[in-house]
């Protein structure tokens, strides 16, 4: 599916291709909840790097997140993710362990995604107390990570 994007004020605009548009997996991880998650949570999708094109590529800033393990060292993670440096929209992430993937923030998508039939909670255990999760009876629900990748729930759903 072509997905076209773009951040809030429209400085930065992109398009690629997407082979997992469906949103339907929320993440409730702190990273994601402070740098892209007006709920709480962030939806990531999963794209074609190669297609990716964008216009006003001057405007875009890369935040790495500092990771703590639990002997309280401090690390940045490989995961590149793309803000506009004007309005501060998150737009994508990158990262170099997968280079042929890119994932965009559902927000920032201006096309029309398709609904889909279930979601995903995951990072449940990083979540805020005032945060209250939207989990439906056919949901899937985690604390930490889910059982399977964007791309395997796009097959189960034979949305490929």
């Amino acid at each position: 599916m072509k997905l076209k994007g773009s951040c809030h004020c429209q400085s930065v605009r992109f398009n690629l291709t997407c082979a997992q548009p469906y949103p339907f997996n929320r993440c409730y991880c702190s990273i994601c909840r402070k740098t892209a998650g007006g709920g709480g949570y962030a939806v990531n999708l999963g794209g074609d790097y190669q297609s990716l094109t964008v216009k006003g590529k001057e405007f875009i800033s890369m935040y790495q997140a500092i990771l703590r393990d639990k002997s309280g060292s401090n690390s940045a993670s490989p995961a590149q993710r793309h803000f506009c440096s004007r309005c501060g929209s998150a737009l994508w992430l990158w990262d170099p362990r997968w280079p042929d993937l890119v994932h965009p923030f559902a927000s920032a998508i201006d096309s029309e995604l398709p609904v889909p039939p279930e979601r995903t909670h995951m990072m449940l255990a990083f979540a805020k107390t005032w945060v209250e999760p939207d989990i439906r009876a056919a949901d899937k629900h985690f604390d930490e990570y889910p059982d399977e990748s964007l791309a395997e729930w796009h097959q189960r759903h034979n949305f490929y």
